[in-house]
């Protein structure tokens, strides 16, 4: 019987110190509070415009959507002669980026009909054309960029990647 119970009070032990080591190795996970980065309104202001700009020198008129690492709306714009459906687009492609982690260029190409990945076409607002682009900083998502309005998703995607380029340097951290 003693040696029974010295079995099982060394077992609760062993078992107690996994636990906490578990525990311990997962504290970080269970903090009440998290942070994060995300773009702030000016630099997803000058990323847009930035973008516009690049289009417009293609001679593309486009509208632009940036969106919070969330998919939140942060700025849309919409050049004078880009079509009454390109704002909404656009937003859809950037926050189809930000939901997939992935720029919509790949994305149309891995969930085409027959491929594995094809389902997600059917999520609500998830857009699988070339011309949204993740933001990233550091390894992080911190939001992401749709051009719809040029006249492939290749172009929307050049302009939405010269768009980023104009604000790399704010993104480093």
């Amino acid at each position: 019987m003693k040696e029974q119970m010295k079995r099982t009070a060394t077992g609760l032990t062993v078992g107690a110190v996994l636990l906490m080591s578990t525990s311990a190795a997962f504290a970080e996970e269970d903090e009440a509070l998290v942070s994060f980065k995300t773009l702030s309104p000016a630099t997803a202001l000058e990323l847009a415009q930035a973008a516009l700009e690049a289009c417009r020198n293609g001679d593309y008129q486009v509208a632009v959507a940036v969106v919070d690492r969330f998919g939140i709306l942060q700025v849309a714009l919409r050049d004078r002669f880009a079509g009454s459906h390109t704002p909404d687009t656009a937003y859809r492609k950037a926050w189809t980026s930000v939901s997939f982690r992935t720029d919509t260029l790949s994305l149309a190409e891995s969930t085409k009909a027959g491929k594995e990945a094809s389902g997600i076409r059917h999520v609500t607002n998830a857009l699988m054309v070339g011309g949204g682009v993740p933001v990233t900083a550091a390894g992080a998502l911190v939001g992401g960029v749709g051009i719809s309005g040029a006249p492939s998703g290749e172009a929307d995607d050049d302009c939405a990647k010269a768009g980023i380029e104009a604000i790399v340097d704010k993104l480093d951290f």
